[in-house]
Formats: structure tokens, C-alpha cells, sequence
């Protein structure tokens, strides 16, 4: 008989799938590579349980999103975690993880940690940063080491919702998990001194249950490819210049040298930040760039 249950876990062709509280082995049936479909951890699935732990995937409901990296799927939430010291905080490389949480309607909550790190004259130049991400509508939460700043909040986000926790390696992801929820004993590893990231201590998604919810502890990458977008839809995944693209003169903007630009005048005006109008440009490059090649 079919049951239908949730992927928790995908490890070496095994999906984990969790039904009523018990959590089945399952295999795929052939079905799926004819059909060129890859179960995905979070998935909601049909299954036919063989015994009381085993059993085979037959259908995959269908997904409200999906990632590639980290290959997830239906998620609620994203927290972007990135430190602002040990490695040194990337508000480009933040910026991209934004573009691709943006692009997959994902709601997405910015934590900064490793703050105890910072001198009282460098947080106040975060708060800077920060007051342009709030600007925008994004949640901004600070994480410290070495008290409890910040843990209550980001535990409260959890609760009933799918969240993906992602960012660069060795910024205190696993940590932040171990932290939260002690039980978890999730594997942390230190920043190398000769790369500047952390090695990578996590090698497959799971779901796990965090405070009311379910997180999925991914593994640590430090670069994102913007090669599935196209240069002229990345407006629509910079929130304050969305609000704006129908107000360029030109309906097909590039919102670079073209006259009459509403967002080259909202930046003119201070109403939207340089740095992202910079990283904007710089994607925008890298997306031309990359279909020139291919």
C-alpha cells in the first residue's frame, strides 16, 4: 500500500523517507530515470513500504522550488550565514547567495557571526552594511561566539517552515546547529590558515528536526555560477530595483547606459546602495560572459 512521507535524507542512491515518525530506507523505482526526475531531499513523495523500514519511492509530488547547490527542494526559508571575520565578510559573494535564494521565492534571513571578533569601531561599520540590507527588507541577525547574542532570535525563525542553512565554508554553520540544539553533535572543523575557509565537514543534505522545524544542515561551497539566469531578468532578483524596472523609460532595460533609468536615478539619489548596484553590474557581466562561451 502507498504512503506518502517526506525525504529527510539522500545519501548514495538511498532515500530516507519520514512517515508518521518512522523513517523508512527507500529506493527509486527505475521509473524516475526515464523520466528524468531526481528525488530530492525534501521532497514529499509516494512510497511502498517492503517491511517496517524499507521500501521504494514511486512518485515525487510536485515542488513549490528547488536548489541545485545544495540539491534541496520545497524549502520555506533560507538563513545565509557568513562571518564577518575568519574568513573576512564577502558582501559580493552574500549578494550572489541573495540573487539565487531571490530567484527560487525563497524567504531569506541574512546572520553575521563570529561578531565578538569585531572591534567596536568595525561594528559600527557593519551596522552601515546591515542598515542597506534592512533597507531592502531583509532580517539581519548578529551571532557571537562567545555569548548567547543572537541564538534565541535565529530560534524562533525555525519553527513549523523548511530552512536551508547555507554560505561559505568555515563561517560557523555547524556551530550555529550544534549551538541551537546540542543533541545534533554536528561535525566542525577550523578555518585553514593557508585557504582562509573551512574545510568541509558536512557531504550530504539532511533534514534535521531544530527547534519545531526542519533545517538542513547542506555542505559549505564558497562560489555560486549564475549560468541558469539570463542578463536581462537579474533586476528582478535585486528586491529595491525590482520596485523599480517598470519605471525605466525602456521596457527592456539594462538599468547600465541607457537614458531615463529609474534605478540609475534611485542610485544618483542614495536610494539604492552602490555596493549592490555593483555586484548587480559585475553579475550581469558574468552572466554575458558565460553565454559568449557556451
Amino acid at each position: 500500500m502507498a504512503t506518502e512521507g517526506k525525504i529527510v535524507k539522500a545519501v548514495s542512491g538511498f532515500y530516507y523517507v519520514l512517515a508518521d515518525d518512522v523513517i523508512y530506507q527507500c529506493r527509486a523505482r527505475g521509473v524516475f530515470r526515464k523520466r528524468k526526475i531526481t528525488p530530492l531531499v525534501g521532497d514529499v513523495v509516494k512510497f511502498e513500504a517492503e517491511n517496517l523500514t524499507d521500501g521504494y519511492v514511486i512518485d515525487v509530488f510536485p515542488r513549490k522550488n528547488e536548489l541545485v547547490r545544495p540539491p534541496i527542494a520545497n524549502v520555506d526559508q533560507a538563513l545565509i550565514v557568513f562571518s564577518v571575520k575568519e574568513p573576512e565578510l564577502s558582501l559580493q559573494l552574500l549578494d550572489k547567495f541573495l540573487v539565487h535564494i531571490e530567484a527560487n521565492h525563497i524567504e531569506a534571513v541574512i546572520c553575521f557571526t563570529k561578531m565578538d571578533l569585531l572591534s567596536e569601531e568595525e561594528r559600527k561599520q557593519l551596522e552601515k552594511i546591515v542598515n542597506v540590507y534592512h533597507s531592502i527588507g531583509y532580517e539581519v541577525i548578529y551571532l557571537s561566539a562567545v555569548n548567547e547574542e543572537g541564538v534565541d532570535q535565529i530560534t524562533s525563525y525555525f519553527k513549523d517552515k523548511i530552512t536551508v542553512i547555507a554560505g561559505q565554508s568555515g563561517v560557523g554553520k555547524s556551530t550555529l546547529l550544534n549551538r541551537i540544539d546540542p543533541t545534533l553533535n554536528i561535525e566542525t572543523k577550523k578555518v585553514s590558515k593557508q585557504l582562509g575557509r573551512g574545510r568541509h565537514t558536512t557531504r550530504h543534505v539532511e533534514l534535521l528536526h531544530v527547534a519545531g522545524g526542519l533545517v538542513a544542515d547542506t555542505p559549505g561551497f564558497s562560489s555560486l555560477d549564475l549560468n541558469q539566469f539570463n542578463a536581462e531578468d537579474l533586476s528582478q532578483y535585486f528586491p529595491e530595483m525590482n520596485r523599480l524596472r517598470s519605471e525605466c523609460k525602456f521596457r527592456v532595460c539594462t538599468h547600465r547606459s541607457e537614458p531615463n533609468c529609474a534605478i540609475k536615478q534611485a542610485l544618483e539619489e542614495g536610494k539604492i546602495a552602490k555596493t549592490r548596484y555593483e555586484h548587480y553590474l559585475a553579475f550581469h557581466t558574468e552572466i554575458q560572459e558565460t553565454k559568449r562561451r557556451y
